[in-house]
């Protein structure tokens, strides 16, 4: 069997490597910092536990499948999983607060009539019935299969929108997802319920086409749950896996180069100048000229970029509230001003903040102290400067005074605060700016897919939330199955059926 180099240990490329050394392959993954995991980081201080990336995962089918691929131990017995109910609790800027309960649509829509008004149940219940016909419509091209040759079936949304009629005018309908806030949802909260999923994945609800719609729709009937002693766990999980199939780390190895030999990718070189053969080449990172050199004119193979995490760490005395709950959603009070600041390169002053508080004694030195985290999408590193100590340190101000609508008394609570923004991220794991990759999404002409998992130069694969299918721990995973499909089984792999 063939020798493969992996570049990055992101849970895409750690998916892709475990696969394909159970296939027999030798394997060896370089990774330019010192650990694994990407995005999943976790940050520890006096018995205070944050995850760094994201707290909840979805659709766990997809690692369920890895492991059972991988090993005779399935994913429950290498992680506690647990669904968080609810699996949110959202604060509107009127003042209306609604909990939305897991996976279930009939309490997510008892949950908004009660909080909303009679028909706002029911109108949300609708939205989601039309994204269950995206979700049916482009699950298997988008999610389970290769991206094609020609994606000209993934450029056609497959929302299907009200059309509405207007007097003396054509019908018109919703093609983006503000759109559908707008046109279908016809209240200013649900609207803002919307646009905050599509912001916590780094979309702008105003150009995302009306196919986003899968993002809610996933979460709310797959549900959320939690990963007992933080979402790192997860990443901790899926190392071991690979190291008990053989699969071989070296950190602290930056790739510079992807090396190519007779029209095929032969190896990496790596920044001390050392070279290492290999049959196959599976860049986990974003791909750039020199590490994926069969990706070039691609037209989303430099996409521009993206919003990154502004993160604040709060260790607090006093013990977790009876009545909190996982994650609490501060939404803003002005959607558009957020969107043309957080797009637009510059500081959004009244943020949508994410409030984590984790019921995990694993995250706490004891039961008389607990470990917030806050969360917001913010504009790339560069356009903003994130080093600018007194910005960091302002801003993180103006996260915990929104988060106080959440964590009553929180401001009393703080013994430490710490920091974490685009600009470490970048550092961290070389995404330019920061950036953090979204989900591929249908429609919009292909203008929000992302480079397929083969690429124009033979033995040469794409892994990883920058790779098809997109960004979040889910979608990262299914690439890291789609990579190894097509090395496994060639060009003729479509997909698990």
């Amino acid at each position: 069997m063939a020798r493969i180099a992996v570049i990055g240990a992101g849970l895409g490329a750690m998916a892709a490597a475990a696969r394909l050394a159970v296939a027999g392959h030798r394997v060896t993954v370089y990774e330019r910092s010192g650990t694994y995991g990407g995005s999943l980081g976790r940050h520890a201080r006096d018995g205070f536990v944050f995850d760094t990336g994201p707290s909840l995962l979805h659709l766990p089918a997809v690692y369920r499948d890895l492991f059972v691929k991988t090993g005779k131990e399935p994913l429950e017995r290498c992680v506690t999983l647990t669904q968080a109910d609810p699996a949110s609790r959202h604060l509107f800027a009127d003042g209306t607060v609604v909990s939305l309960p897991n996976a279930s649509r009939a309490g997510v829509t008892g949950a908004l009539d009660g909080a909303l008004g009679a028909g706002a149940g029911a109108r949300w219940a609708g939205f989601l019935d039309r994204a269950g016909t995206a979700w049916d419509r482009s699950r298997r091209p988008l999610l389970e299969e290769p991206l094609p040759e020609d994606p000209g079936v993934l450029a056609r949304d497959p929302y299907p929108a009200v059309r509405r009629r207007r007097v003396l005018r054509s019908p018109r309908q919703a093609s983006t997802l503000a759109g559908i806030g707008a046109w279908e949802l016809s209240d200013p909260r649900l609207a803002a319920l919307l646009d905050g999923y599509a912001l916590s994945y780094g979309l702008d609800p105003r150009r995302a086409p009306a196919a986003a719609a899968l993002l809610p729709y996933m979460e709310q009937t797959f549900g959320s749950w939690y990963v007992a002693g933080g979402m790192r766990a997860l990443a901790d999980a899926v190392y071991e896996r690979c190291l008990a199939r053989r699969v071989e780390f070296v950190f602290g190895a930056e790739v510079v180069r992807t090396v190519e030999k007779d029209g095929r990718a032969a190896g990496v070189e790596l920044a001390d100048g050392t070279t290492a053969e290999a049959g196959h080449v599976v860049v986990g990172a974003r791909p750039s000229p020199e590490l994926a050199p069969g990706t070039a004119g691609h037209p989303d193979a430099a996409p521009a970029r993206t919003p990154g995490r502004f993160v604040v760490m709060l260790s607090l005395r006093g013990a977790r509230d009876a009545g909190a709950v996982h994650r609490t959603v501060v939404h803003t009070e002005d959607g558009p001003a957020e969107q043309d600041a957080v797009f637009g390169g510059r500081v959004a002053e009244c943020p949508t903040v994410t409030v984590v508080r984790p019921d995990d004694p694993a995250t706490r030195p004891d039961e008389a102290h607990e470990a917030v985290t806050l969360t917001a999408t913010v504009a790339p590193h560069g356009p903003v400067d994130w080093t600018d100590p007194a910005l960091r340190e302002r801003y993180a101000g103006v996260l915990a005074a929104r988060a106080s609508r959440a964590v009553p008394g929180l401001g009393e609570r703080i013994l430490r605060t710490e920091i974490r923004t685009p600009a470490e991220t970048e550092a961290e794991t070389g995404a330019a700016g920061g950036s953090v990759p979204a989900p591929a999404l249908a429609g919009a002409s292909g203008g929000f897919l992302l480079p397929g998992n083969r690429t124009a130069l033979p033995g040469l694969y794409l892994a990883g939330g920058w790779a098809h299918p997109g960004g979040g721990p889910a979608h990262a995973g299914m690439s890291g199955a789609l990579v190894a499909g097509l090395v496994v089984e060639g060009d003729g792999f479509r997909g698990s059926r």
